[in-house]
């Protein structure tokens, strides 16, 4: 294959991705220097010389700020991926929603916090989080120095309200997972809260439930993470704010470790 093709190919690959992901994949930020196959018929003989073909030095790895500047020059960014959200069609809740309800919160958030899908409210303001769980999850970030306003974005699994509240269904959850993955990648948290057990399962991809799971803190592709009770939850049971306070501050100690400044 001649190196033109081999580009061409790579062109392809690279717009089928974006497309598909929101954002230009790292696989793609450094082109690969491409040359022309050797043909079988110029290959020498088993008595002669055998000559190497021209070693292609890798690209170096690239730093925080140059893959960010690559992320910059194509165009993604949180209001590009958001956009893609509200004019998605990939699953029947598109037809149900009165508003779709891509997130909230810093452009470059210390904490990406992720619920499970928006509630009759969030549906009719296209907002996550803003009924009665939403203003005690406010407080809960409140008591641990983080705001949606100031160091903190929030998102759901499912970007628009599944009916009468349901979990969302498995296919629904897949059909936005691409716009989550997204999103993580343009926002680069610190680290990552995971609210109730379907942000949890879905996220971890695990049948592990809440109970189990909550308050430790666990690698998700490089990003510490945590779960906690739903507010809803706690709104249901008041029994469980103990527990889910003891949670919030080992996230709290994690989240110093990483950045000693943040609550100041």
């Amino acid at each position: 294959m001649k190196a033109a093709e081999k580009e061409r190919l790579y062109d392809v690959l690279k717009k089928t991705s974006g497309a598909i992901l929101g954002y230009t994949a790292q696989e793609f930020t450094a082109p690969p220097a491409f040359v022309d196959d050797i043909e079988a018929e110029n290959a020498p003989c088993a008595e002669q010389e055998t000559i190497a073909p021209p070693q292609v030095e890798s690209a170096p790895p690239q730093s925080q700020n140059s893959a960010a500047s690559v992320l910059s020059s194509g165009g993604a960014s949180i209001d590009s991926v958001n956009q893609k959200i509200a004019a998605c069609a990939r699953c029947p809740l598109s037809q149900t929603r009165k508003n779709v309800v891509p997130g909230e919160g810093v452009p470059q958030p210390l904490v990406l916090v992720v619920g499970e899908g928006p509630g009759a409210e969030e549906d009719e303001q296209g907002r996550p989080f803003v009924g009665k769980a939403g203003q005690l999850l406010d407080k809960m970030l409140a008591a641990i120095n983080l705001s949606r306003d100031k160091n903190c974005y929030i998102a759901n699994i499912v970007k628009c309200r599944p009916p009468m509240n349901r979990d969302p269904a498995p296919q629904e959850s897949q059909a936005c997972r691409s716009f989550l993955d997204a999103q993580i990648h343009v926002l680069k948290p610190k680290m990552i809260l995971a609210m109730g057990r379907v942000a949890l399962q879905n996220l971890l991809d695990t049948s592990i439930g809440i109970n189990k799971m909550r308050g430790q803190i666990v690698d998700f592709n490089g990003i510490p993470f945590m779960a906690t009770f739903h507010p809803s939850a706690l709104l249901r049971d008041e029994s469980l704010k103990r527990p889910a306070w003891e949670d919030l501050k080992i996230f709290k100690n994690k989240l110093l470790e990483i950045c000693p400044d943040y609550d100041k």
